[in-house]
């Protein structure tokens, strides 16, 4: 599913020119380098591997980098829409992507947090509130969407833009001080 969303939501993005609908299928690829950054994690625990310290903190140092990267990158579009005036067409399967997404992905971002807990892994506590970062994308890119298709408010795209390079930015400094002072999550 995530791979289909991430397709849609980038096919549908560079159709309707949304740098907000590009920007939450990009948070879908930073969702798969996270994701496989639990993978590495947790395959090393299944082969009776001890987890360090060390591996625990590189991995959650490594997810924060995926949020700022992704913040990086929106920023600079959004910035660049802004300034030139650049309209994104309205996006109906957009929209329906965005709707489908805060449903499922607060059951997923739920889910993943609680394996976390269970096995007291801060890195997939990490993913988990990756994946919670979707919901809050899927919402505010939604309000965007829906703004600029009902009211023709060509802003609210970059602008909507905007919402994901705070939230994306606000996570990774989090993970990044939580790891400084050895108590993420």
């Amino acid at each position: 599913m995530e791979h289909d969303r991430r397709r849609v939501a980038l096919a549908s993005g560079a159709v309707a020119g949304s740098i907000a609908l590009i920007g939450f299928g990009v948070d879908s690829f930073v969702e798969v380098v996270a994701g496989g950054i639990i993978v590495w994690r947790l395959s090393k625990e299944r082969h009776g591997e001890e987890i360090s310290d060390a591996a625990e903190r590189q991995a959650v140092k490594l997810i924060a980098a995926t949020f700022f990267i992704l913040s990086a990158g929106i920023a600079i579009e959004s910035a660049r829409k802004f300034v030139t005036g650049e309209h994104a067409d309205a996006s109906p399967l957009g929209i329906a992507v965005t709707s489908v997404s805060l449903i499922v992905m607060p059951i997923l971002a739920r889910a993943k947090h609680r394996v976390g807990v269970a096995i007291g892994s801060r890195s997939v506590q990490a993913d988990a509130t990756e994946t919670m970062l979707c919901v809050w994308l899927s919402a505010i890119v939604l309000v965007g969407l829906v703004c600029n298709a009902v009211f023709d408010w060509w802003w609210a795209d970059p602008l909507a833009a905007l919402g994901i390079v705070y939230i994306a930015a606000r996570e990774g400094i989090a993970y990044s001080r939580a790891e400084q002072l050895g108590d993420c999550c």
